[in-house]
């Protein structure tokens, strides 16, 4: 499984959906849908932007947790 940690970095970098998903041109929906980790894959351009727009790493958004 794919953890997703998105909303826990966006809250330490004090930035909102709203500003994020204009700042990596994605509309809010979508940047839902990354966060609630419903999404079935990412572009890697998007992951780029995010890292970009948040100065973080993959790694801090997303983490495997393996099945039991």
């Amino acid at each position: 499984m794919i953890e997703v940690n998105l909303d826990i970095i966006m809250a330490l970098r004090r930035i909102t959906s709203a500003e994020l998903a204009e700042r990596i041109g994605i509309t809010q929906a979508n940047l839902s849908v990354l966060k609630t980790g419903k999404a079935k894959a990412v572009r890697f351009s998007t992951l780029e932007n995010i890292c970009r727009e948040l100065d973080c790493q993959p790694g801090d958004i997303l983490k495997y947790i393996p099945d039991e």
